[in-house]
């Protein structure tokens, strides 16, 4: 799959082969008859997930244009970027240092991260609502209003530490209403709060593993960018601790990570006999199911959504690189805030 966005070109198809022709890119995908061509000068930037191949002259190329090219692993963990002599990513992290040690542009980037997360939150519950039974289908509703309360009070926030209380709260009415959209599973115990290191119960396992992937994709996003993955907004400065992927991993976490786990389970994908004991009580995913959830994470990761802002559906993949894009933008003055991406 090939995807041009934000006018950076994104190349997902393993075994794709990239070239230079003359002033145009060619792309031919595998098994697949022709080939696409597109203008260099319509491309600002190249990424490339996992086993793709760019020709030398297309690389030179870029360098010389000063295009950059980025190298991602196919989870989306950043491994290269490629820049010509002169590129702007120092400007862009002294912005992103600068706004840092201005508290109230730091706490209204946070609002809009939390209320972005909250919206998300309800968003899941009142789909789980829909085909739930009356009785879990009135506590999903009622976490739905608190959270629609919750949400209410975020543009006025005094402070970060208050933001923080909101989110802490919200969260804790979310995963208690979250249990009832969960369909019971032979030998998977009933998930009744959120649990970690370590997690030790199947649902809880299955939750941080996906976490770590959703960390990973959304760590990279933030490298392709430009930004420094360790000065955050919310998190603030945290010592071997990416506290900007943290920020940004907020919004996610109920679409892209807690949505796709409860779709594993509720279609029996992972099932009891793909979690196994480890020693002092933690539970983790066997070799077989981590097989099973990376199999159906690559392919929840092609999945499209709605982004209102860029006017356009995007894979789940490319949401947090979309997202980092539009932090870059207003960091630079470009927009007047950040406006996180919520599920429609």
């Amino acid at each position: 799959m090939t995807t041009e966005l934000l006018n950076t070109l994104y190349v997902q198809t393993q075994g794709a082969d990239l070239r230079l022709e003359q002033d145009t890119l060619r792309v031919h995908l595998p098994d697949t008859p022709g080939r696409r061509t597109l203008p260099l000068r319509r491309i600002e930037s190249i990424v490339v997930y996992g086993h793709i191949n760019l020709s030398t002259e297309l690389i030179t190329r870029c360098a010389q244009d000063n295009r950059p090219v980025t190298w991602m692993t196919r989870s989306g963990s950043y491994l290269a970027r490629l820049d010509g002599a002169i590129h702007g990513n120092v400007l862009l992290r002294h912005a992103q240092h600068q706004l840092h040690d201005n508290y109230d542009a730091r706490l209204a980037i946070a609002r809009n991260i939390i209320a972005g997360k909250i919206r998300n939150s309800r968003w899941i519950l009142l789909r789980a609502a829909r085909d739930a039974a009356p009785a879990p289908r009135a506590h999903i509703r009622e976490a739905a209003d608190n959270l629609a309360s919750a949400l209410a009070t975020t543009g006025t926030a005094p402070s970060l530490d208050h933001i923080m209380g909101i989110e802490g709260n919200a969260a804790r009415t979310y995963f208690t209403a979250l249990q009832h959209a969960l369909r019971p599973t032979p030998g998977i115990p009933t998930f009744t709060h959120r649990n970690r290191r370590p997690p030790t119960d199947p649902v809880n396992a299955l939750l941080s593993f996906t976490y770590g992937l959703l960390r990973s994709l959304v760590h990279g996003a933030a490298q392709q960018v430009g930004l420094d993955p360790h000065i955050g907004y919310l998190h603030g400065l945290r010592p071997g601790k990416p506290a900007l992927a943290l920020d940004l991993m907020e919004e996610f976490r109920p679409v892209l990570a807690d949505r796709f786990a409860l779709t594993l389970l509720n279609r029996r994908q992972l099932r009891t006999e793909h979690f196994e004991n480890v020693t002092g009580g933690a539970i983790r995913l066997t070799e077989d199911g981590r097989k099973t959830l990376l199999n159906a994470w690559q392919e929840w990761k092609t999945q499209t959504w709605e982004h209102p802002i860029t006017g356009r559906d995007v894979p789940a993949g490319l949401l947090p690189v979309v997202q980092a894009r539009i932090l870059a933008r207003h960091l630079r003055g470009e927009l007047p805030g950040y406006l996180p991406w919520t599920a429609a």
